[in-house]
């Protein structure tokens, strides 16, 4: 066949099919926004102490029996001991007075051995309050939230294949209705085991949906609505899921109701299997032209304009002889390529860790949770908005070093300050897609990804455990990724510019690309000569 784009110019691109096409394939992304994160109100610790049991004891030990402890400056009631039951017992029963009588730091502690008492202050009910999930068992809680991400790593090497094999948009409606059944089967969790294996059930059709439908608006889309779709429409829609999120929890503060409630969303994406069609390019590579004309046909009609009697024509060329084959094993071979993608890799997994540590630390910040969460939300549309417009005028490693720079407010827990960090990471999340795909030749781009993109998914595993060192010292989590931060901002300094070159095609060119660069920076004395050629070099 000839060119697809060339075969479909008639179409124009804009039009009625073209918008329609966008906004309902974007309206998937939504429920890939509060599908996502959840985890935020379902896995949030609430304020606890231990459960003290219905035993004779005056007033005043049941009040002295949970001791106290200075937490950050201020004075709270231990969340994991109590003074021994038997022991204060024995002592109410004798009539002794807590603090007058008794010298309550000599009395021996123990822990919460008849379970907690939950405040149901913000949280009806979690998984925390249901399994107790605190204290001796509070790393349940960041494993769980790793098991989505586990999912999206399974997710993103699968899907891929199974839309090559079985097409687009079977593959973004069969993901929808298994993340719908798995988010529904997870609100009837009888035990923290089956809530997590259907997290990772969740993570790997989210995921699926995610990259399945963008693949199926780029091949759908004219080249127009398709920078539009990739750069913007995508991530705003998701966006839109995300800020919604909050609100949803807000109104329903058990955790099964709302699972049960974020599954049924799905119901509504239905009608959308008679709307939005089968992508045309993958019916010809799959060899069915005569489907992927009527598709073209139905869109010459929604845009009024007049389909030539055949579309897709033969070429008549012969066929060309098969390319060569590249694998993993390419990208490890040259040093430099191999020092580009372990500097990619360093970057995905800084941004990523960043990017999910924060998203998933909105419970832990001073303030209503909710409102935390949907302020986190509405800090990433400036954020892709900014970064599209920037990336048209701006040098890629300049920029990336630094929005990356700029999360080095994290250090500090105010609300502002984090959403600041927050934009910033948001930022960096949308630029490093393209500077990676920019730099990797096209030969070997798509493999590149692939290990940008798993780089990513193990950032993202490891960012609940990131939050997590906040048990231990609430600065922890902020010096960790503010040290990531500089690390992969010192990295990035290294990698090539890519702004306004042309995209290289064969590993040659980026090889002679790289060469040109060592060469420049080693002959300074050249460019002070006036030497052009050395100078054009230099700034490759």
């Amino acid at each position: 066949m000839g060119d697809y784009d060339e075969n479909t110019a008639f179409l124009g691109q804009t039009g009625p099919y073209f918008w329609t096409t966008f906004f309902l394939l974007n309206t998937v992304f939504v429920s890939t926004g509060f599908n996502g994160l959840y985890i935020v109100f379902v896995g949030a610790a609430p304020k606890h102490h231990c459960l003290i049991p219905d035993v004779n004891l005056t007033e005043q030990w049941r009040n002295a029996i949970v001791p106290f402890m200075v937490v950050d400056g201020e004075e709270v009631r231990s969340q994991c001991s109590r003074y021994r039951l038997d022991v204060v017992r024995n002592l109410s029963a004798e009539g002794f007075i807590p603090g007058k009588d008794v010298n309550l730091t000599n009395l021996e502690q123990e822990r919460c051995l008849d379970g907690w008492n939950y405040s149901k202050e913000i949280y009806q009910s979690n998984i925390v309050t249901e399994w107790d999930l605190v204290c001796d068992n509070q790393w349940k809680v960041p494993f769980a939230s790793s098991t989505l991400f586990v999912g999206y790593l399974v997710g993103s090497l699968i899907s891929g294949q199974l839309s090559d094999r079985f097409g687009r948009k079977k593959v973004v409606f069969i993901s929808l209705g298994a993340q719908c059944v798995s988010v529904l089967l997870q609100s009837f969790s009888h035990s923290w085991r089956m809530f997590c294996v259907m997290f990772l059930f969740v993570g790997a059709s989210q995921i699926s949906i995610y990259i399945s439908a963008f693949v199926l608006g780029t091949e759908l889309l004219s080249k127009t609505m398709r920078v539009l779709f990739t750069t913007l429409g995508a991530f705003l829609f998701y966006c839109i899921g995300y800020m919604t999120l909050p609100w949803i929890a807000y109104a329903i503060r058990d955790w099964r109701t709302l699972l049960a409630v974020l599954s049924t969303t799905a119901v509504v994406y239905i009608p959308l299997w008679w709307f939005i069609p089968e992508s045309p390019r993958w019916l010809i590579t799959q060899g069915r032209v005569e489907e992927a004309e009527a598709i073209i046909r139905d869109a010459a009609r929604k845009n009024k304009v007049e389909a030539p009697p055949v579309i897709f024509k033969e070429t008549g060329q012969q066929a060309m002889p098969p390319s060569k084959k590249f694998t993993m094993l390419d990208v490890l071979k040259s040093k430099n390529i191999r020092c580009i993608t372990l500097m990619c890799l360093i970057l995905w997994m800084a941004i990523n860790i960043g990017y999910f540590g924060l998203s998933l630390n909105t419970s832990n910040l001073s303030g209503n949770p909710f409102m935390n969460c949907f302020l986190s939300a509405i800090t990433e549309v400036p954020a892709y908005i900014v970064s599209t417009w920037l990336l048209k005028k701006c040098p890629r490693r300049v920029l990336l070093s630094f929005v990356s720079l700029s999360t080095l407010a994290l250090q500090y827990v105010a609300v502002a300050l984090e959403m600041t960090g927050k934009f910033g990471f948001t930022m960096a999340f949308s630029i490093v897609y393209i500077y990676t795909a920019e730099i990797y030749p096209t030969v070997l781009r798509n493999i590149g990804m692939g290990l940008c993109s798993s780089a990513a998914r193990i950032g993202s595993i490891t960012a609940p455990y990131v939050i997590y060192l906040g048990t231990y010292n609430k600065v922890l989590p902020y010096v960790v990724m503010g040290s990531l931060t500089i690390a992969s901002s010192v990295v990035n300094v290294f990698l090539p510019e890519s702004l306004n070159k042309a995209l290289p095609e064969t590993v040659e060119q980026i090889l002679k690309k790289l060469k040109y660069v060592e060469n420049g920076a080693r002959d300074n004395s050249s460019i002070q000569r006036g030497d052009k050629s050395d100078a054009q070099t230099l700034t490759l």
